[in-house]
């Protein structure tokens, strides 16, 4: 199982595959694709300023039928917690999507850098 940040399901709801290094691309293919609760409000937001056409729903149903993705289910308190600790992002989204990552102990699939630099479970490629 792996989770997904933000921008790799938007990426992948518009088809746009060559943003992926090959190793990500087969990651995809390959194992159970999940998303923090918090992909799917910052999927909102983005839709409300106007980032991306289609709203949360939309993407992540989309996304359901085509790859089986679906929402982790852990404990919101949990995640909380585990958020409140990564004081290296200011980034309320980014401090929730690592939370529930590093909750369920699993990958995150993520370009973003600073993320990658911190949390030892995030991979890109």
């Amino acid at each position: 199982m792996i989770h997904l940040d933000t921008h790799v399901v938007v990426w992948l709801y518009a088809g746009d595959l060559i943003r992926f290094p090959a190793g990500a691309r087969k990651r995809i293919e390959r194992e159970e694709l999940r998303i923090s609760p918090m992909v799917a409000l910052e999927l909102e937001y983005l839709h409300a300023v106007g980032r991306i056409a289609e709203g949360a729903a939309t993407v992540l149903q989309d996304l359901a039928n085509k790859l089986g993705l679906a929402q982790d289910d852990g404990n919101f308190a949990a995640v909380v917690t585990a958020a409140r600790a990564l004081t290296w992002t200011r980034d309320p989204f980014d401090r929730m999507i690592v939370g529930s990552a590093a909750m369920a102990g699993v990958s995150l699939m993520t370009k973003d850098r600073n993320i990658r630099q911190r949390y030892r479970q995030a991979v890109w490629g």
